[in-house]
């Protein structure tokens, strides 16, 4: 077989084998392959009646099977999709739209009026209408054979810890990679059946959407609300017998945490996937003894190199002081860790956490000053140009050589004579019983350490839970419950809303 350079290959191919079976779905639509295909071929043949070529298409849609199908429809195209949602703050879809410039948009019925309402100036185009055009072929393949391995599919934005929205760019070549990769660890089948739990406008969706292109599989969208209510969610599971799933560890501990598992338990999981925030390991103990013959992986990976970089099988059982490592890189990455000068990090010694390989994205679009300051010439080789992308996160070896994830290099803080890793204090208070989730920040100017959480614990216990478990210069100087952890668009634990809201705490 030809080495493949295009994603939509895997759909090219699939819907020959298995048109009529069930492709993405969510709790009331199922879209056989057939569909899938057609309506995508659709979409590629209308915006290339437009004239649109190799162009930011912002894809602007509820949550569904058929945002998919745009995705697939524009790169039909040669053009690449920006997902966005109704989810995403005005202000950041403004600054989006204002960066891409772009031509034109996909909506459904359901977002037309917040596109308006926008004020957006370019062309706007509904789902429903695109797909009545006639697919055709010829001018399709023409498009295909224009196309090269590193024309982009997709930007993502995201915003880090600045808040700016940053708009990643990932081609074909590093997008097959990482997936071609992750199916081979994962062991995915025909036989899969995902249970898709992040938005489709972060780029974690697509270790569900080209997998199931790949295999045959069936990936079904979970209803966002049923996240409110841990009982309904795992009932859901079961009734659609979802067998796979690759969520962040925020919705993995919110039905471990609350006791879900004493009620009702996944039946049909045999694949858990975990990324995202380290996994608590009282949580992942749960999650161990619930469901002892599953497969659990823990993945780690920024959006800069399509996704997830390194994995690590549980195949062992673990106590409650352990870390879950992170393990090692997918086939075709390298991780290095390099010191403060540059250095390769000693054996157990901690570095930031650098990515070479294919799986790199091509930067930031329309910003080649942040794109060269995080996308930087290896400096381990002195021979020719390479790229290497640095997460700003540290790791560490362990003594099995099994890769840690140790924390940010902005978390790190000075304290009281101390040099102090946040996340240290994090891991601690995840131990204790009731605690569902925790973050620790800090205020530089008045030297504080800050700690939220969400549990049943009050205030005061977990006072003197730290007091117990903690040295004297890492005990938080304050102490806030929340009832829901604030989270990013990829299911991080939002540190900067929490910094604006300790702010606005102070201030008034």
């Amino acid at each position: 077989m030809d080495r493949q350079t295009n994603v939509l290959e895997y759909l090219d191919r699939i819907v020959e084998e298995c048109p009529d079976k069930a492709c993405y779905a969510n709790e009331s639509e199922i879209m056989t392959f057939r569909q899938v295909y057609q309506e995508a071929r659709a979409i590629g043949t209308f915006l290339a009646e437009q004239d649109l070529y190799q162009k930011p298409i912002v894809v602007f849609m509820k949550k569904h099977p058929r945002t998919i199908v745009a995705f697939l429809g524009t790169v039909y195209s040669g053009n690449y999709y920006v997902p966005i949602d109704e989810e995403i703050p005005t202000y950041r879809i403004e600054m989006i739209f204002q960066t891409l410039q772009s031509e034109a948009v996909i909506c459904d019925q359901s977002t037309i009026d917040s596109l308006s309402a926008l004020g957006y100036q370019g062309r706007i185009f509904i789902y429903d209408q695109m797909v009545k055009t006639k697919p055709q072929p010829d001018r399709l393949r023409q498009i295909r054979d224009r196309a090269i391995d590193t024309d982009p599919i997709y930007i993502v934005f995201t915003s880090g810890s600045t808040g700016v929205p940053k708009g990643v760019v990932a081609c074909h070549r590093s997008v097959i990679d990482y997936i071609e990769s992750f199916s081979e660890v994962m062991k995915f089948s025909r036989d899969t059946i995902f249970g898709i739990q992040v938005p489709l406008y972060v780029d974690a969706c697509l270790k569900e959407i080209f997998p199931t292109l790949k295999y045959g599989a069936t990936a079904i969208i979970i209803p966002k609300e049923l996240f409110m209510f841990p009982l309904k969610l795992v009932e859901f599971l079961n009734q659609h017998r979802i067998n796979t799933i690759c969520w962040v560890v925020p919705a993995l501990t919110l039905i471990s945490g609350l006791g879900v598992f004493e009620k009702v338990v996944p039946q049909y999981l045999h694949t858990i996937a975990a990324g995202s925030e380290v996994f608590p390991m009282k949580q992942f103990m749960l999650w161990q003894k619930t469901l002892p013959d599953a497969r659990f992986i823990n993945l780690y990976g920024p959006t800069e190199a399509t996704g997830m970089s390194c994995w690590y099988e549980a195949d062992r059982l673990f106590e409650i002081d352990d870390v879950l490592p992170i393990g090692r890189p997918f086939r075709n990455t390298q991780i290095m860790l390099l010191d403060d000068q540059d250095r390769p990090a000693k054996p157990g010694e901690p570095g930031e956490i650098c990515i070479r390989g294919t799986s790199l994205t091509m930067g930031y679009y329309k910003d080649f000053d942040k794109t060269n300051e995080c996308f930087v010439q290896n400096p381990l080789n002195t021979g020719y140009p390479e790229l290497i992308y640095r997460t700003g996160d540290i790791g560490r070896y362990n003594e099995k050589g099994e890769l840690l994830f140790v924390s940010r290099k902005d978390y790190q803080i000075k304290h009281m004579g101390h040099r102090i890793e946040l996340g240290e204090i994090e891991m601690v208070v995840n131990k204790m019983t009731g605690i569902l989730q925790c973050c620790a920040i800090f205020d530089d100017q008045r030297k504080k350490i800050i700690l939220y959480y969400v549990g049943t614990p009050d205030r005061a216990q977990v006072v003197q839970y730290c007091k117990q478990k903690l040295p004297r210069y890492m005990i938080p100087n304050l102490v806030e419950a929340l009832d829901v952890m604030p989270l990013t668009n990829n299911g991080k634990i939002n540190r900067l809303l929490l910094k604006e809201k300790y702010l606005n705490r102070k201030r008034s």
